[in-house]
């Protein structure tokens, strides 16, 4: 690197290979550092702030926003005297005893910060995070974490939970506990969500798992691999077992040219009977954004034979997917219900996504005046406009399929949700 400050290649490389791997956290930083070189403060900013999303106690990141945020924008680097190098800047802190320029901003924002308004949203369980593919985990949300769909727990608890919490009157009844779940809808509402408060409602262990943790290029070894999942699921029992993608995983076996694709669906079919292997206890649960790509023998009575229709987030679950996202952030003046409102139609990715974009603005209005502030209405209102509803190519898709596909009665309550939007 020269005195001039970084080549402008190496800046062009960098920013493709963190395009290539936005999670990797080193080539993110080593990004920052010299976008600080270069003197473009606000994009090393925006880094910094990613890597702090993703690793809040990240030391090195916060020394890169500090040092951002101390050094003037747009300031000249001819003069060496100016902008001492980091080695110069390390030696000073070190010799002399008197607070450095970006300890002096963060004590300011910390003590403008301190005699703001509070986050205005009451505790919830913190989230968990995903456990790495073929962990057992024992979830602790429940359905009462699901904010709204009302609808959805209705029929989670007449299809799956009331007969399994009163084995009594399942026995009287005759109810067997034979088949699993198929949860469909849209990308983005929460779906993998709902199946991991299940779980936690029965108090029961928890696998996730998806197409890369199954299929494979070698011969028999997806099929392989789908027996030990369902294995270990078995010596978990009682135990969700989750599905994520079942249409790769289980696609229809008379569109399938690929042989080792037709035998993975064969085993899947094989270890949701339990010919050889007892499933009691192993409760399963498919999600898929395309039921009607999914084998039909999939479907059948004893397998995934019920099925849950997950569409974007009602307005409760709106205001609740907010209070989540805005929670532990610098807020004041939200109106949740104004957000809602604005927000009809969204995924709970989407608002996510809101959210993130109010906080980047909040921030960035920082850093060119040099003053922090909350995070306003008039943040989310800027950052909700740039946003189209991710959903919609999708409901597009699904109404070729109600309209012109044979449907059996599965997609009755997508049919109604379409009607009622107008798609139909």
């Amino acid at each position: 690197m020269s005195d001039e400050g970084p080549d402008e290649a190496a800046l062009v490389s960098l920013l493709a290979a963190v395009e290539r791997a936005p999670d990797d956290i080193a080539l993110r930083l080593l990004l920052a550092r010299l976008l600080i070189d270069s003197d473009r403060i606000s994009e090393a900013v925006s880094h910094c702030a990613r890597v702090l999303e993703q690793s809040p106690g990240d030391a090195q990141a916060k020394d890169l926003m500090a040092l951002a945020l101390g050094k003037p924008v747009g300031a000249d680097d001819s003069s060496p005297a100016q902008h001492p190098t980091h080695a110069d800047t390390a030696r000073d802190s070190i010799s002399d005893p008197r607070p450095s320029e970006q300890e002096g901003f963060w004590r300011h924002a910390e003590s403008q910060l301190a005699d703001a308004i509070p986050p205005m949203f009451v505790d919830q369980p913190a989230g968990e995070s995903v456990a790495p593919a073929w962990d057992v985990e024992r979830p602790s949300v429940t359905l009462a974490d699901v904010g709204g769909l009302e609808h959805v727990k209705a029929r989670l608890n007449a299809a799956f939970l009331a007969p399994l919490r009163n084995p009594g009157l399942r026995r009287l009844y005759a109810k067997s506990l034979r088949g699993g779940l198929l949860i469909y809808g849209p990308p983005g509402c929460g779906k993998t969500f709902i199946a991991r408060a299940v779980a936690g409602e029965l108090g029961a262990k928890f696998i996730a798992v998806g197409i890369a943790d199954i299929l494979d290029i070698h011969v028999g070894t997806s099929e392989v691999n789908l027996h030990d999942i369902f294995q270990l699921a078995r010596r978990s029992a009682p135990c969700v077992l989750f599905l994520d993608e079942l249409d790769a995983l289980g696609p229809k076996r008379s569109l399938t040219r690929n042989i080792n694709l037709r035998t993975t669906v064969n085993q899947l079919l094989t270890e949701l009977d339990g010919v050889a292997d007892d499933n009691d206890g192993v409760f399963v649960l498919g999600a898929t954004n395309q039921p009607w790509d999914i084998d039909a023998a999939l479907r059948r009575p004893g397998r995934l034979d019920r099925t849950l229709l997950v569409l974007p987030p009602d307005d409760q679950a709106r205001r609740a997917i907010f209070v989540h996202h805005l929670k532990g952030r610098p807020i004041a003046g939200i109106d949740l219900a104004r957000c809602a409102a604005a927000t009809d139609g969204f995924s709970g990715a989407d608002i996510a996504y809101a959210c993130e974009g109010a906080a980047e603005l909040a921030l960035i209005d920082s850093v060119n005046s040099g003053n922090p502030r909350l995070i306003a209405q008039a943040d989310l209102d800027e950052s909700i406009r740039e946003i189209t509803p991710s959903v919609t190519p999708w409901l597009l898709s699904a109404r070729t399929v109600v309209e012109y596909g044979t449907d059996d009665g599965t997609f009755k309550d997508l049919r109604a949700y379409l009607k009622r939007r107008r798609l139909l």
